[in-house]
C-alpha cells in the first residue's frame, strides 16, 4: 500500500501496526462494548426494578385440601418490573380484601367471583381492580346494591375452584362469576396449583458456572460453541436489558403479535387448536360440568366470562390477523361448553374491538392488565351483565350512563 504525507510525497510499501495495537485496539473495543452494555443494564435495572421479597411470602401453597391460599391477615408489598409497588392485603379468610366477609345485607345482590391471578388483581392496587370497580358500576346500571366477594387467587387452576365450591356456596351468593383466561385452559389438566417462583440469581449463576465447566470438558469445538451459545442466550434472557428491549418492542401491535405466535397464549387462539389444547378444553369442560351441577343443586346461577390475555386483545383489534388464527374461537368454544351444562356465558370479547389498541391497557411483557385495563374490563363486564344476559340482577328500564375508564 502507499502512505501519503502532508507535503504530498508518498512512500510505497505496507504500513504495519505496532504489535501493541493488536492488543490495545481489541481491548478498547471490548471495553466500549462492556461500558455500553453495563450502562444499558444499569438503566434497565433502575426502570424495571423488582422488590426483593415475593408475593409468595404471603401464600400457603401446601394446603392439599384448599389449594393456594393466602396466609390469613397477611400483607405483602411487591413490585413487578413494569409496575409500581403494590400492597397485597389478605383478610382473615385468606382472600384479597380490606374487610372480613360478612353475612349478606338485606336486599343486596352478592356475587362471589372466582378465578386466578388476573381476577385477584396481579400488579394493580386492590381498589383499582375490576373486582373492586364492578359493584359500583353494576349498582349504577341496575339500581340495586351489588357487592362482590373476590375468591380468586394466584396460581389457581380449575380443580381448585371445584375444591372451594362449598366455601363459595357458604357465602350465600346470588351469582357465582367465574372469570376465565387462557391460563385456566392451559392448566385445566393440572390437579395441583402451578408454582411459579422468582428467579434465584445465586442459584442461576451457580448453574451457569457448572455449565461453563461442561464447556471446558467438551471434546469438539462445535459442541463447545453450541453450549456457549445456549449459555449466552440464557444469560441475556435473565438480564433486565432483555426486559427493556422486549417492553418497548411489544408496544408495536404487529411486532408483538408476530413475536408471540409461538408462545403458550397463542396456541389456544388458533382457528384449529392442536391436540394438546383440545385435551385441555375437554378437561375444562369436565370441571365446568361439575361446578354447574353443584351450583344448580345449591340454587345459585353460574356465570362464566372469558377475559382476553394481552396477545388475544391485540389480535382482536388488529386488521391483519396472522393466517390460521381466530381470536374469537376460544370464546365460542367456552360458550358452547358453558351453555351445554346449563350455565350462563357472558361474552365481553367483542367489546375489545370497540377500544383502539386495547392491548396498551396491559403490561407489555407481563401480560396482565394494568389499572386502565381493569377499568376497561369492569366496564365491559358491567355492560354485558346488566344487558339482560343475567336477568336475576334486575336491570332498570333506563340504565344510567356507562362507566368511564379511569384516566
Amino acid at each position: 500500500m502507499t502512505q501519503s504525507f502532508p507535503d504530498g510525497s508518498r512512500i510505497a510499501g505496507e504500513v504495519k501496526l505496532p504489535g501493541r495495537d493488536w492488543i490495545l485496539l481489541p481491548l478498547l473495543g471490548l471495553l466500549t462494548v462492556s461500558l455500553i452494555a453495563g450502562s444499558t443494564e444499569w438503566i434497565a435495572r433502575r426502570i424495571f426494578s423488582e422488590t426483593l421479597t415475593s408475593l409468595n411470602n404471603c401464600l400457603n401453597m401446601d394446603d392439599a385440601a384448599a389449594g393456594v391460599r393466602a396466609i390469613p391477615n397477611s400483607t405483602c408489598l411487591y413490585k413487578i418490573p413494569e409496575g409500581t409497588p403494590v400492597e397485597y392485603r389478605f383478610n382473615g379468610s385468606g382472600y384479597r380484601a380490606d374487610t372480613e366477609f360478612q353475612p349478606k345485607p338485606s336486599g343486596a345482590y352478592r356475587i362471589v367471583m372466582a378465578g386466578s391471578s388476573m381476577t385477584m388483581g396481579w400488579g394493580v392496587p386492590r381498589e383499582k381492580t375490576f373486582a373492586a370497580l364492578l359493584p359500583a358500576e353494576l349498582s349504577r346500571r341496575t339500581g340495586r346494591k351489588v357487592e362482590i366477594y373476590n375468591y380468586a387467587m394466584m396460581y389457581e387452576v380449575p380443580r381448585i375452584v371445584s375444591m372451594r365450591f362449598n366455601e363459595i356456596s357458604a357465602a350465600k351468593p346470588d351469582m357465582i362469576l367465574w372469570i376465565v383466561t387462557y391460563w385456566d385452559i392451559e392448566y385445566a389438566e393440572n390437579a395441583a396449583p402451578v408454582r411459579i417462583t422468582p428467579l434465584d440469581s445465586t442459584a442461576f449463576m451457580g448453574r451457569t458456572r457448572g455449565r461453563l465447566k461442561e464447556v471446558l470438558g467438551e471434546k469438539s469445538i462445535a459442541g463447545a460453541v453450541s453450549r456457549l451459545t445456549r449459555i449466552a442466550h440464557d444469560l441475556l434472557d435473565s438480564t433486565k436489558t432483555r426486559y427493556l428491549l422486549q417492553h418497548f418492542l411489544d408496544q408495536s401491535q404487529s411486532l408483538y403479535i408476530e413475536s408471540h405466535l409461538d408462545g403458550p397464549e397463542a396456541g389456544i387462539l388458533r382457528a384449529e387448536p392442536g391436540a394438546q389444547w383440545q385435551s385441555r378444553l375437554r378437561a375444562f369442560d369436565g370441571y365446568a360440568a361439575e361446578i354447574e351441577s353443584r351450583a344448580r343443586a345449591a340454587g345459585v346461577p353460574l356465570t362464566i366470562a372469558l377475559v382476553p390475555w394481552r396477545v388475544q386483545a391485540a389480535m382482536l383489534s388488529s386488521d391483519e390477523l396472522p393466517r390460521g388464527y381466530d381470536p374469537y374461537k376460544l370464546g365460542a368454544d367456552l360458550r358452547s361448553i358453558v351453555t351445554s351444562h346449563g350455565g350462563t356465558y357472558v361474552d365481553i370479547v367483542p367489546d375489545f374491538r370497540t377500544v383502539p389498541d386495547p392491548e396498551q391497557n396491559y403490561f407489555p411483557v407481563d401480560g396482565h392488565p394494568n389499572a386502565k385495563g381493569h377499568a376497561m374490563i369492569a366496564a365491559f363486564l358491567a355492560k354485558e351483565l346488566a344487558a339482560g344476559t343475567t336477568p336475576a340482577i334486575g336491570v332498570l328500564p333506563q340504565p344510567r350512563a356507562a362507566f368511564e375508564l379511569s384516566k
